[in-house]
């Protein structure tokens, strides 16, 4: 039983050690981010590149478009926001070419796609954004509704013709913070045939204490027994967010003020679960009474199932 992890983070400069992703277990299928509302085409195309040569010359990964083999971490790469797009829906294949399989439209506030979770204003999709998704759908990358508005998730769900994705966000019934989606966006996600996957971030989960590791998986399996409840098991999945330099993104928090709100600082350092503790979710689901097959679906056999149907 392999792991599918739709989204964590290194870095974002090109000093990234890609070589801390061995942290996660050979045979993991694992997706990092190469870019957000701060970055160009340019610079997600250079840290693509940087991190794909990394990757290739270590002999315990492969890429996306090599297929996922026993005994290799299979690395796939998404962007958080579409800006790197430049507004020329040619250049999403650009970036599906370089390894880039899942794209916000939006991250946490408006740009030319749509409303972002912490906007006050919510609009939805635009015209532009309708056009990104059906683009998306066309190449065959998965649209993922995580930091997007409510209504430019429902909008999402609206308009794609293939399976779309929370890749990373957990629901707002259990933990209320504008990051997690209510109960409509994840029943429309489900009636796309798409997956949520749950993550492992601190304030997401109400366990942002530095000592709340072992709350933060239950907290996370909380919210998966919550998603099955309510979607079924084949709509739930794993997307832990990991960030594998904690003071950089706390750094972040800092330098890019315009990208967050004090809806991720008043809480302290952000926490996360790590890849240590993500793989301990099968035996924390075997003890609140999944079955193989059910541990087998989340971890993993969702994400590969909309992978597959959107990339026909």
């Amino acid at each position: 039983m392999n792991l599918w992890e739709q989204h964590v983070c290194l870095p974002l400069i090109q000093t990234a050690d890609v070589a801390e992703l061995a942290r996660f277990p050979l045979g993991t299928y694992v997706s990092v981010n190469v870019g957000y509302s701060p970055h160009s085409k340019s610079d997600s195309t250079e840290l693509c590149a940087d991190f794909r040569r990394k990757a290739l010359a270590d002999s315990r990964f492969r890429m996306v478009e090599q297929g996922e083999a026993e005994g290799m971490i299979t690395l796939a790469f998404d962007l958080e926001d579409s800006r790197p797009i430049e507004g020329d829906l040619d250049n999403v294949r650009h970036f599906y070419d370089l390894g880039v399989r899942s794209m916000l439209p939006t991250y946490n506030y408006a740009n030319a796609a749509g409303s972002g979770c912490l906007d006050v204003d919510d609009s939805g999709l635009t015209s532009y954004g309708r056009d990104l998704v059906q683009e998306m759908n066309r190449t065959g990358m998965l649209v993922d509704g995580s930091h997007c508005s409510i209504r430019t998730g429902l909008d999402i769900a609206s308009t794609t013709e293939r399976p779309m994705i929370y890749s990373h966000s957990n629901f707002a019934v259990l933990w209320r913070h504008p990051r997690n989606i209510t109960d409509e966006q994840a029943l429309e996600c489900a009636r796309t045939g798409g997956v949520v996957g749950i993550n492992g971030v601190g304030i997401f989960l109400g366990a942002n204490g530095p000592n709340d590791g072992l709350r933060r998986v239950q907290a996370m399996a909380d919210h998966i027994e919550y998603g099955v409840e309510l979607l079924g098991i084949e709509h739930i999945g794993i997307g832990s967010d990991y960030s594998f330099d904690a003071e950089d993104f706390n750094t972040e928090l800092a330098a890019n003020p315009e990208a967050f709100s004090d809806e991720y600082t008043r809480y302290g350092p952000l926490q996360w679960v790590p890849p240590e503790d993500v793989v301990t979710l099968p035996s924390v689901l075997r003890e609140r009474g999944f079955d193989e097959a059910a541990v087998a679906a989340v971890y993993g056999g969702n994400f590969r199932r909309v992978a597959a149907a959107t990339s026909q």
